[in-house]
C-alpha cells in the first residue's frame, strides 16, 4: 500500500509511472509531473479505467474512498465509469479551485472561503457530479442560508459557486446552475452608514472632549492622529518611527498595513504616502517626549533612542488595543456618533465642501481610494504629493482651529 510520503516524492520520469495501492488504485505520473488517481475495475470480464482525481486536490485518503465507492456501485452492477470519462465530484473540483485561487487571497479569506464550502455546500453536493447539479440544488443551500439571516453570505455563496462551475469547464463542467439564481434570492438589506461626524464643530468638539474624558494620553494622541491623517485604524496601531521621514514631513505606510490584494500588500510601490501638516507633526512631539520620553528631533539622529512603535499598547511591545479609541470616543459621550473609522467621512464630506469639486481626486487620493482605470492605474504613478499636501494641510487647519 502506498504511503502519504511515497505519493509526494513521487516525481516526473522520462516515461510515465504507475505506484499501486491496491484494489485497482493507483497513481499515474506523467512525463510532465502531474499525478492522477486512477482505477481499474472490470465489467462482463472486460477490464476498463477510471480516473478518479488529480493529486494533491484528491489525497491519498480520498481515492481511497472513491475506489471503495466505485466498487460498492460495481456490486450493485452498475458500471461506475458508465456516466461520464472522468469521475469528478464537486467537492474535488471545488477544492482545486480553491487552491488554484488562494494564492490571490490572504490566508484569512482563504480559510473563510473553504469553510463555507465544506460548512454549507459539500455535506449536500459534494458527492455529485458537477454537471449533474441541478439549479434548486443550489437555491436550497442559498435559501437555508438566507434563513439564518445571512443574507450576504448567501449572495457570495452564489458567486463562489458559480465560479467553481466555470472552473470546471475545461474539465468538461457544460453548465453552471448557480449562474441564474440571483433573482430568486433575497435582495440585501439596506446598509447602516458609518457613524461619523460631518460638521467639523462637532469635529472639534470630539477631540476636545477626548482630550478630558481621563483615557491613557498615548490613546489620546492616537486619536488625534488618526483624524489628522484619515487613514485606516491598523495603519495608525501598527505605525512605527522609522516609517517617519522628518526631513520631508511625510510618514509611509507600508503596503503590508494597507487595505489591498494579497499580491500587492509585498509590493513597496504599493506603500501610501501620507504628508503631515502641522498639527499632524506636533502630535508627534508630544507622542515623542510624553510616551517615548525623547525629544522629537533626535528621531534620526545617530544617537536616537525613539524607536519601534509609535502608539504602544500597555506592555510597550503591542500597538495599542484594538476598541481603545472607540471606547475613548464613548467616554467623551459621542458613542454611536462617531467610531475610529468614521474619521475617512469626516475627512471626504467637509475637505469635498470646503475645496470644492476641483480637489475631489485629490481627496479621494488622500484616503488611498483607487480612483483610476486598470491600464491608467498601471502607468500613471505619480503621487501628486504637493496637491495631496495642501489637503491634508487644510485639514489640519480645519481641525486645529
Amino acid at each position: 500500500m502506498l504511503t502519504i510520503a511515497a505519493v509526494k516524492a513521487a516525481g516526473a520520469q522520462s516515461r510515465a509511472t504507475k505506484l499501486f495501492d491496491g484494489g485497482g488504485l493507483f497513481l499515474f505520473v506523467t512525463p510532465a509531473g502531474t499525478k492522477s488517481w486512477r482505477l481499474k475495475y472490470r465489467v462482463k470480464g472486460r477490464e476498463k479505467l477510471l480516473v478518479l482525481g488529480r493529486f494533491p486536490a484528491m489525497s491519498l485518503q480520498q481515492a481511497r474512498g472513491a475506489r471503495e465507492a466505485a466498487k460498492e456501485q460495481l456490486g450493485r452492477g452498475v458500471d461506475p465509469g458508465a456516466d461520464t470519462p472522468v469521475a469528478l465530484s464537486f467537492e474535488q473540483l471545488a477544492r482545486e479551485w480553491h487552491q488554484h485561487g488562494r494564492s490571490a487571497w490572504s490566508p484569512v479569506h482563504a480559510d473563510e472561503v473553504l469553510a463555507s464550502l465544506e460548512r454549507d455546500v459539500f455535506p449536500r453536493i459534494g458527492k455529485k457530479a458537477p454537471g449533474a447539479i441541478e439549479p434548486m440544488e443550489c437555491l436550497a443551500i442559498l435559501q437555508e442560508l438566507e434563513q439564518r439571516g445571512c443574507i450576504a453570505s448567501a449572495r457570495r455563496l452564489r458567486h463562489r459557486l458559480s465560479a467553481i462551475f466555470r472552473f470546471g469547464r475545461p474539465r468538461g463542467v457544460a453548465n453552471d446552475p448557480a449562474e441564474g439564481l440571483r433573482e430568486s434570492m433575497r435582495p440585501l438589506p439596506l446598509t447602516k452608514p458609518m457613524a461619523a461626524l460631518t460638521s467639523i464643530k462637532d469635529c472639534r468638539d470630539l477631540l476636545t472632549a477626548a482630550e478630558i474624558a481621563g483615557a491613557r494620553p498615548v490613546t489620546v494622541l492616537a486619536s488625534r492622529f488618526l483624524a489628522l491623517t484619515a487613514v485606516r485604524l491598523e495603519a495608525v496601531r501598527g505605525m512605527r518611527w522609522e516609517e517617519v521621514d522628518l526631513a520631508a514631513r511625510i510618514w509611509t505606510v507600508p503596503a503590508a498595513r494597507m487595505k489591498l490584494g494579497r499580491a500587492k500588500k509585498g509590493d513597496s510601490r504599493f506603500d501610501h504616502i501620507v504628508p503631515l501638516s502641522d498639527a499632524a507633526i506636533e502630535v508627534l512631539k508630544r507622542a515623542a517626549l510624553d510616551i517615548n520620553g525623547c525629544a522629537y528631533d533626535d528621531l534620526h539622529s545617530s544617537n536616537a533612542n525613539l524607536h519601534g512603535l509609535v502608539f504602544p499598547g500597555r506592555g510597550g511591545a503591542m500597538p495599542i488595543a484594538e476598541g481603545a479609541i472607540r471606547e475613548l470616543y464613548q467616554r467623551a459621550g459621542f458613542g454611536g456618533r462617531h467610531v475610529p473609522h468614521g474619521w475617512r467621512a469626516s475627512f471626504s464630506t467637509i475637505l469635498n465642501e470646503d475645496l470644492g469639486r476641483d480637489w475631489r481626486t485629490d481627496i479621494d487620493e488622500a484616503l488611498a481610494h483607487t480612483t483610476k482605470g486598470a491600464v491608467e492605474g498601471a502607468y500613471n504613478r505619480a503621487q501628486l504629493l504637493e496637491r495631496r499636501r495642501t489637503v491634508f494641510d487644510r485639514w489640519g487647519e480645519l481641525l486645529s482651529s
